[in-house]
């Protein structure tokens, strides 16, 4: 099926995590917005969450508290400890060449095995976490709403399990 075909369809394919993750570190990581971003939780303490994000080329950096603060690690084209995290379960959940190629990396050091966070040579892009963070906590209502067989008009794009009509 060419992606035309699956564009117009009104239900969208589930894709898997290539490799299992633990949500405790990155309960949330997406490819959207032309930019590789999610929520990492705080090494110190519980109560804080970490936005970050890296733009597609030319890799902007940006990581802040879920209020604006900015991170402490975050130095100009160094990666703090939080993006680095991000990039990781990102890893896991598409798999590298899937991010790579969303980031625009040299794919040729992408196959020698480099790391993707040795790949990108960034700046520090500060983005605002407020629409991330919405984006996560609004994922996360859903856990929230009681087990039901009855259609969520707000889903009516998401594909059944089942067959796929």
């Amino acid at each position: 099926m060419d992606s035309s075909t699956e564009e117009r369809r009104s239900t969208a394919r589930v894709v898997s995590p290539v490799r299992p993750r633990k949500l405790a570190k990155v309960p949330f990581v997406e490819m959207a917005e032309g930019r590789l971003q999610g929520v990492v939780s705080s090494g110190s303490d519980i109560d804080r969450v970490y936005v970050s994000s890296v733009t597609v080329a030319p890799h902007g950096l940006s990581c802040s508290t879920n209020n604006n603060r900015p991170c402490g690690g975050l130095r100009d084209a160094y990666p703090c400890k939080h993006i680095t995290a991000l990039v990781a379960e990102a890893d896991l959940q598409y798999g590298t060449e899937q991010v790579a190629r969303f980031l625009r990396l040299d794919m040729t050091q992408v196959s020698m095995g480099t790391a993707l966070t040795f790949l990108i040579k960034g700046h520090h892009q500060p983005t605002p976490a407020a629409t991330v963070f919405s984006s996560f906590l609004h994922h996360l209502a859903y856990l929230e709403l009681p087990q039901t067989t009855a259609p969520l008009p707000e889903l009516h794009w998401f594909p059944a399990t089942g067959a796929v009509r």
